[in-house]
């Protein structure tokens, strides 16, 4: 049993070891579907790989709660079990009895702990360092792709996290959006620090660029809905089936005539002031025409 848990350890090291560093292999995966996924990331590699053997099962979620708390080290992990795997299996081989390695695994390990306090370097403002932020994602992301890729990158990640930390408060990841452009190369990613829409103005005579303005997000619907109850009207004239719908309309045209006063209340001749909406839901092609003009 003690050998087939040191082989299982051994041989998931021997499947990562190759794409350690900036300098390690890509690897190329591909699913049930056909898809395919190359990449030497260590997460992406263990969860995709399919792990029967409950030793190497819990070595891969060990890796994978590293990566959770650090966002780097899957890989470095693996390899540092494999390896005191393999000076265990030399322990065992001489007579010891593996409850005292594990016993010298937890002394090393407080050892380790001891120097690595002395070891670090303290920093007093390290978020106002943004070469030394950079340095740390630069290390982290050439292990990951190419230098050419990951230098400009690093730089967008540490000047993302800078743009959104607010002083006192926890860090809000979920600020951060990634956007995929298929029509784009992988050099062209950068950082938009503000809003990416994936569209222009949703009417013909609406300017297509807008500066010093007032912005009013919503999530409002500015267009006719159905009841979210089954609900019938019944009519017997064409007087009553218009008297309905201009009713069905004058609900929504109040709400875009509240918004249009509104723009006229703050946005003045004397402060030159533009007004834009960024509305979650809905808004019709009447709604699109009274905001237009």
């Amino acid at each position: 049993a003690l050998a087939v848990n040191l082989n299982a350890a051994k041989g998931l090291q021997e499947v990562m070891k190759t794409n350690l560093g900036p300098r390690g292999t890509l690897k190329m995966l591909v699913g049930g579907a056909g898809q395919i996924k190359i990449t030497k990331d260590g997460l992406v590699l263990l969860s995709e790989m399919q792990i029967q053997h409950p030793t190497a099962s819990m070595i891969s979620r060990a890796a994978t709660a590293q990566d959770e708390i650090t966002g780097d080290g899957t890989t470095t992990s693996v390899m540092f079990i494999g390896e005191l795997m393999k000076l265990a299996e030399v322990a065992l081989a001489d007579g010891l009895h593996p409850r005292l390695v594990a016993d010298g695994f937890d002394l090393a390990r407080e050892e380790a702990l001891k120097f690595l306090d002395g070891f670090k370097l303290p920093m007093d403002d390290i978020f106002n360092d943004r070469e030394k932020l950079v340095c740390v994602a630069r290390t982290s992301l050439r292990t990951k792709i190419a230098g050419a890729i990951a230098d400009p990158t690093a730089e967008a990640c540490v000047d993302a996290v800078r743009t959104i930390k607010m002083p006192g408060e926890m860090l809000d990841l979920n600020m951060v959006e990634i956007l995929h452009m298929k029509n784009k190369l992988v050099t062209e990613t950068r950082l938009v620090k503000g809003m990416v829409m994936d569209h222009g103005a949703r009417h013909a005579d609406m300017p297509k660029r807008l500066e010093n303005c007032y912005i009013l997000t919503c999530n409002v619907s500015l267009e006719y809905e159905k009841s979210e109850v089954n609900a019938g009207f019944f009519y017997s004239n064409a007087e009553q089936r218009d008297k309905l719908v201009e009713s069905e309309r004058k609900f929504t045209d109040e709400k875009v005539k509240k918004i249009i006063e509104l723009k006229k209340k703050v946005c003045t001749e004397e402060n030159g002031k533009n007004f834009v909406i960024i509305n979650q839901k809905g808004i019709d092609p009447p709604s699109l025409e009274m905001l237009a003009h």
